[in-house]
């Protein structure tokens, strides 16, 4: 055997297994970062089919967006106007599986900014940002913390995950699970259709809380320093009320509904104004612990 006889094999053997290697990494993820100075209270909207979307804030007057992408069937584009920046992954074929649209982002932003989201599945994060938002998904399941603005979210099947948030909120959907812990908010609706809905916070004096379903569990939890005015109504579910309710003093006149299940009373000095309703469903009013 030659020495070049005796090389060959093991040389062979280490290109093989450097090209076995080659094949068994996935391409690799594209990213882009993207820097945008702004001034005032920038809006920024962002376009998504699939992914985890993260929006954090800052002092700096400046809106940072990283994305990444694995497949090479999108791409990322953004765009500045002034103060609106706008965040958009295209899908640039036809041929595409649910798993080559996953972009994900991480976003930072000035704390006084508007945001827009749009995506179909995936999952929204918003933490310690304030001024006026808006959610439309499919799927996709949003939390917001330390969050403070006008909200509004609108989902078909996604859960929204609302802790510590300030100001007022409005959500529709259809079948997701909505939870709502220590909120600040004067003004809370929350409509879905067999979707829970958790509320566990304070009512604020002059507070506007409305929640309704079809179906599914609705459960609010109060403190006994807490003052509302209560009408809680299943048509055909049951109401389950732990607040000594009195009769409402202020003049309201509110219909009872005998073959309904309902709860309908002031409790303390009924400042805030606590409506619950649902067709089906079970309605709970649960003192805090």
């Amino acid at each position: 055997m030659t020495a070049t006889s005796r090389f060959a094999t093991p040389l062979c053997w280490t290109t093989l297994a450097l090209a076995a290697a080659l094949l068994a990494v996935p391409a690799s993820a594209h990213r882009i970062e993207k820097r945008f100075p702004v001034t005032g209270r920038p809006v920024i909207t962002v376009h998504n089919a699939n992914g985890r979307i993260e929006v954090k804030s800052w002092k700096k007057p400046e809106v940072v967006v990283v994305g990444n992408h694995a497949s090479d069937r999108v791409e990322v584009d953004t765009e500045q106007a002034g103060t609106r920046i706008e965040v958009t992954t295209h899908v640039l074929t036809t041929n595409v599986q649910p798993s080559d649209l996953q972009a994900d982002y991480q976003i930072t932003v000035p704390e006084e900014s508007e945001l827009q989201v749009h995506t179909d599945s995936g999952l929204v994060i918003v933490e310690r940002v304030y001024g006026e938002m808006s959610f439309d998904t499919v799927a996709a399941d949003i939390q917001l913390q330390e969050v403070g603005g006008y909200l509004v979210v609108k989902t078909i099947g996604g859960s929204v995950l609302c802790t510590r948030c300030l100001g007022r909120i409005n959500v529709n959907s259809i079948s997701g699970n909505v939870q709502l812990l220590q909120p600040q908010m004067d003004n809370v609706r929350v409509q879905t259709t067999s979707g829970n809905i958790f509320f566990d916070g304070d009512f604020l004096r002059t507070g506007t809380y409305i929640l309704k379903n079809y179906d599914g569990v609705i459960e609010v939890r109060f403190a006994d320093t807490d003052s509302f005015d209560l009408n809680a109504t299943s048509m055909r579910g049951t109401v389950e009320n732990e607040a000594k309710l009195k009769p409402d003093p202020h003049g309201g006149r509110h219909a009872v509904l005998p073959k309904f299940s309902n709860s309908i009373g002031t409790f303390n000095g009924g400042h805030a104004k606590v409506e619950l309703f649902s067709f089906s469903g079970t309605i709970k009013i649960r003192k805090r612990e």
